[in-house]
């Protein structure tokens, strides 16, 4: 036998003597730590500063958002205006807001005091890391009875306040528009009339407006969305902190998410790979460069700038090659001109599909044939678990974090071409769903979805860009699953001018050609 000496007796495999092997007790499909919450020890409470309709409510809840999605760390925004509404009810007069006004600031301190208390209880419980108080609080006074009241529950967190300045007329007219008057302050009040009662509630705000200094110890100081001051705040968790919200504006700005077109793979219901796309895919990108010229690279007529993101692999890049890229002069809020390059692509790796390991290039029939273990482990916990010498969604969700807090960032409209698992878990994120509802999205093919994120949500619409009968010119025999289901596009689902779509805009999760495998 090759290896063994001469006349010598045949080499018998080594034995292992391992009593006691590390075990990993969250089992074989253990989440990295990052995503687990596991790191963050400390508990923090976030106290909003700023006047109104500087953003605070958007930073807050992007914080929370942020840390309970990405990390798993608890977190729970608490806002003083919901209590107020509660306790005195909707469409209050701006005099109620008048630091003269006793019986308005008798009450304003009353719901400021429920939402503490509510605050407090939530704190106090085990495993909670972050709340976040979201108010004025306008003045040196009500942030001390604040951190008081902390301190006599025995609240030893640390509290870190953030104050939210904007002085941009511009910005401050857009947050009024587009925010506050969609809030039950001001339903069905007639538009201009709204703006000017909140003008005035604004400003009697500014008369007792006492901006942070040191006196109010740790805090992050926002102004206008570009440039920030940092004051006393350490630890792994606040700084975690501080480095989101330096990413965070609270200006508007619209994300379109569509997979690639129909691949080679997707044809023979192949999970993975790096498959060109099939002719279908290629008329879908043709129509989507046609989406992104008409639809957003312009607003009200006049052409912005826009990104363009996909991933490395070969069908997202074949499904952007249409798209045109013109070059214009574009100015910076800064004041830098700079020539911008319309939809430059940006390859970019951690939009890379969630990877199978061995399973990469395998139906889902012959992973349940050939490893029926696996394909069980999967169908019990599809959030957690992991293919063979490959990924799971927790471990995607990991990679994207970055890419989330660069989309939090980003300003320009992003088209971001991608793959049903990546662009899951980001429509996830941005709708504000629990990660365990991540892996079970609809995201077909050959639709765009547009989502324009806001203070209190997120908006979304959808363009079928090419129907699923438009497909089966392939020569194909369609799997034997459900057909789409007829019936009318639900709000939000936009039906894109085309010779043949008719009903068909829902689609069974099950669909075979427009919810085609992936991961």
């Amino acid at each position: 036998m090759a290896g063994t000496a001469p006349n010598s007796p045949t080499r018998q495999p080594r034995t292992v003597d391992n009593p006691l092997p590390h075990v990993l007790p969250e089992g074989q499909n253990a989440a990295p730590l990052e995503v687990m919450g596991s790191t963050a020890s400390d508990k923090v409470v976030v106290i909003m500063v700023g006047l109104p309709a500087t953003g605070k409510t958007h930073i807050a809840k992007r914080i929370c958002r942020f840390l309970s999605f990405f990390h798993d760390i608890p977190a729970q925004i608490f806002n003083v205006g919901d209590y107020r509404r509660k306790l005195c009810g909707t469409q209050m007069p701006a005099e109620f807001y008048n630091p003269d006004n006793p019986e308005g600031l008798k009450a304003r301190m009353m719901a400021c005091d429920a939402a503490l208390a509510d605050l407090v209880e939530y704190i106090k419980q085990d495993g909670v890391r972050v709340a976040a108080f979201d108010a004025t609080n306008t003045t040196f006074q009500r942030r001390q009875h604040i951190i008081k009241v902390l301190n006599q529950q025995g609240i030893r967190s640390k509290k870190i306040f953030i104050e939210s300045i904007c002085d941009s007329s511009t910005i401050l007219d857009d947050n009024i528009r587009n925010v506050k008057l969609n809030t039950p302050d001001y339903r069905d009040v007639d538009p201009e009339e709204a703006v000017d009662d909140f003008k005035l509630r604004r400003a009697n705000y500014e008369k007792v407006y006492e901006p942070l200094s040191e006196r109010d110890g740790s805090y992050i100081k926002i102004i206008n969305s570009k440039q920030y001051i940092v004051n006393a705040i350490r630890g792994y968790l606040p700084l975690k902190i501080v480095h989101f919200v330096m990413n965070l504006h609270t200006l508007g700005r619209t994300f379109y998410l569509t997979r690639h077109g129909q691949s080679e793979y997707n044809l023979l219901g192949k999970i993975g790979g790096d498959s060109g796309l099939t002719p279908a895919g290629t008329e879908y990108a043709r129509r989507l460069a046609q989406f992104a010229k008409e639809q957003i690279i312009h607003k009200d007529g006049v052409e912005r700038p826009c990104r363009l993101w996909t991933s490395t692999l070969r069908r997202t890049k074949q499904t952007a090659q249409f798209i045109e890229h013109n070059k214009f002069e574009h100015m910076w809020d800064n004041g830098e001109k700079f020539e911008w390059i319309q939809l430059r692509r940006q390859e970019r790796r951690n939009l890379d599909e969630l990877y199978a390991g061995t399973c990469d290039g395998m139906t889902y029939k012959e992973i349940e044939e050939v490893f029926p273990e696996e394909f069980a482990r999967r169908q019990d916990d599809k959030l957690a678990y992991r293919y063979p010498r490959g990924e799971s969604y927790m471990d995607v969700t990991l990679r994207l974090e970055p890419l989330a807090q660069e989309m939090e960032r980003t300003r320009e409209p992003v088209l971001v071409v991608g793959h049903q698992g990546i662009l899951r878990i980001l429509y996830a994120y941005f709708m504000g769903l629990d990660r365990k509802e991540a892996p079970y999205v609809s995201i077909p093919l050959n639709n765009v979805i547009e989502l324009t994120p806001h203070a209190y949500g997120c908006h979304e619409k959808r363009y079928c860009l090419m129907m699923k009968e438009e497909m089966l010119n392939d020569g194909q025999d369609e799997p034997v699953t459900s057909m789409p289901e007829k019936g009318q596009a639900p709000p939000g689902v936009t039906k894109r001018d085309s010779s043949v779509m008719a009903e068909n805009m829902i689609f069974a999760a099950t669909d075979p050609i427009m919810n085609a495998p992936s991961c």
